[in-house]
């Protein structure tokens, strides 16, 4: 059958055709007996969906794989391991086991690759390598398991990392695995056409076990490592092509122990629920999380070609934007405020924590020796291409320590550190650039006196400080960039409100009802009495000319409150507005920042 069928698009796409098929099957008869999931408080779904989808998943693969794929003892090994996972999961789904009781059951599966001499040699040391292998596969099936909690986000990701895992095959030329991913992937996309929003099917614990256990020993089969044959960078391809499981897992874990709660619960905190409630659409948010795990997965594909120094410092600028990420979706609100009192009461972790907020400057002090680094390290590539074997490596090795404390001196000494990222402005860009210079001054002055500048490039240092202007400027202005890239969250209670007036004190106005949708307040967009203004955009919101069209307005964008941006409104179109409010049943208020004294009595 093998001959018949020898190119993997050609199984996939009989494994897709096959799957869609399956799927429908299985949804029909899912609904006819009652498997389906109900709403709930701490789920995401919001009406009854049929359950069962992994049977689809797992019987696909499974007839696909018997029937397309040419059998080896390996493949036939994790096939029937993951099967134990899949009928662990369907276990669940019908008479829900308890949590030890599923570990108990990965732990079995686990047992039985590794019974088989199946490992990841990362490390050299069998011993460690084992137990390394049995926490990589028993992580990544409950990160997959997690990670089911929005429509078409684990069966999407899944997928991805699954491609990722197939080029990678493909390019070692192992086309028995190759063909099984490519069954594998067939399954998960003729599921996902049922499972993406809105989703008329999920795939239940059978799928996400079968699915995440697969997953994780088929990386077992990949002959990783590339060129870059360092721990870290091997360690590195298999992480960053399931990155996306991964970093949410460990991203609820923390937030969760944090918080008091446990990790094992459901909730709706993971990074896909933070990203809906800053204003994503349920599908924006998961096809933002499909955009990173297809680029974590060129990453892991690069980094299998490139030498040692370049995948570290391409999977550190990486670890760099993924941490500031992680930082900005930690301060997104998801808990209720009673929760929120409890946990400060009785969350001992999360209370040292604010007890050490003041000590963000370590972090920042951390992530800039780590720019600094970086920026040193580009300006040779740059300039130079990879010069691990040339006389500049070694100049380079001996003269970071000298930029990173210099240069950090520099930044302390004009005030990098003074500033809150979420404020940065244009006044914060000249101290970054006041930094910069004083920085590369003084590192040139003493590179002079230590080497008298023998065998240094003075083009280096130059490029140097403008690719340190723009990390440091970048990472600072990061939390700005994330608020105007993403739309303006919408409560489903909140109140739809125009702003009257599309000038500055409109705009600062509009900037405090995203930085705080406690107010339930709607921005719709501006209304404004200069005819210049009409058809602008502010921050993505329309101005609509005020002149003798704001009770249209009002009533084709249902709006329901309108705030006053500034003081120059005359006693006149005072009155005019507040009429039409009166006529359109539109409140109307006065909303400007005010200076007052304090009263000490």
């Amino acid at each position: 059958m093998f001959e018949v069928f020898p190119y993997p698009f050609l199984v996939g796409a009989v494994s897709f055709a096959l799957s869609v098929l399956t799927t429908f099957v299985v949804r029909g008869v899912a609904r006819r007996y009652g498997f389906v999931a109900k709403p709930k408080v701490d789920r995401w779904h919001k009406k009854p969906t049929a359950m069962m989808g992994g049977v689809a998943i797992f019987l696909t693969t499974i007839i696909a794989y018997f029937v397309f794929v040419p059998q080896t003892r390996d493949s036939l090994v994790i096939v029937g391991a993951s099967s134990v996972l899949f009928l662990v999961g369907l276990l669940d789904d019908l008479i829900n086991i308890k949590p030890y009781q599923k570990l108990f059951g990965q732990v079995i599966g686990t047992a039985i690759v590794i019974g088989f001499g199946l490992k990841i040699p990362w490390t050299g040391y069998e011993l460690l390598d084992i137990w390394m292998t049995v926490m990589w596969i028993i992580g990544i099936t409950n990160a997959i398991n997690l990670l089911d909690n929005m429509d078409g986000l684990a069966a999407g990701i899944a997928a991805i990392a699954s491609c990722s895992l197939a080029i990678g095959f493909g390019a070692d030329g192992q086309i028995e695995e190759l063909l099984l991913i490519g069954v594998f992937i067939g399954a998960l996309v003729g599921f996902l056409a049922f499972n993406f929003n809105p989703a008329s099917i999920f795939m239940g614990d059978c799928g996400s076990m079968f699915v995440g256990f697969l997953l994780s020993t088929s990386v077992l089969l990949n002959q990783v490592g590339g060129r870059s044959r360092g721990v870290l960078t091997i360690l590195a391809v298999p992480v960053l092509i399931l990155f996306v499981p991964i970093f949410d897992t460990t991203f609820v874990t923390i937030l969760r122990k944090l918080w008091g709660r446990k990790a094992s619960q459901g909730g709706r905190d993971h990074t896909s629920h933070r990203l809906v409630a800053l204003g994503l659409s349920e599908r924006a948010a998961v096809l933002m999380l499909y955009g990173f795990a297809i680029l974590a997965g060129a990453i892991a594909l690069s980094v299998r070609e490139l030498q040692t120094s370049q995948s570290l410092a391409l999977i550190a600028a990486f670890t760099i934007v993924l941490t500031i990420i992680g930082v900005y979706l930690a301060k997104v609100k998801v808990y209720e405020e009673q929760e929120e009192e409890l946990a400060l009461q009785t969350g001992a972790a999360f209370g040292f924590l604010l007890n050490l907020s003041h000590k963000r400057r370590v972090f920042e002090i951390l992530l800039d020796a780590i720019l600094i680094t970086l920026a040193y390290y580009a300006s040779y590539v740059l300039l130079f291409g990879p010069f691990e074997t040339s006389g500049n490596w070694d100049l380079f090795i001996n003269t970071v320590p000298i930029l990173i404390v210099l240069k950090l001196f520099a930044f302390l000494a004009v005030g990098v550190y003074r500033g809150i990222w979420r404020y940065t402005g244009i006044r914060d860009f000249l101290t970054f650039f006041r930094a910069n210079v004083y920085g590369s001054i003084l590192s040139v002055l003493v590179i002079l006196l230590a080497y008298r500048f023998q065998n240094f490039s003075r083009a280096v240092f130059v490029v140097d400080g403008v690719v340190m202007f723009l990390a440091l400027a970048g990472s600072r202005i990061a939390f700005r960039l994330f608020r105007q890239l993403l739309p303006i969250p919408m409560s489903e209670n909140g109140r739809n409100v125009l702003i009257y007036g599309a000038g500055d004190g409109g705009e600062m106005i509009l900037r405090e009802l995203k930085n705080n949708p406690e107010w339930e307040y709607n921005p719709i967009g501006f209304v404004d009495d200069d005819p210049l203004k009409k058809g602008k955009v502010i921050h993505g919101l329309k101005v609509f000319g005020g002149n003798g069209s704001l009770n249209q307005i009002c009533r084709e964008l249902d709006v329901q409150e309108i705030l006053v941006s500034f003081r120059r409104l005359t006693p006149e179109r005072l009155r005019e507005v507040r009429a039409i409010c009166s006529e359109s049943n539109v409140s109307l208020k006065r909303a400007m920042i005010r200076i007052e004294p304090l009263d000490f009595d």
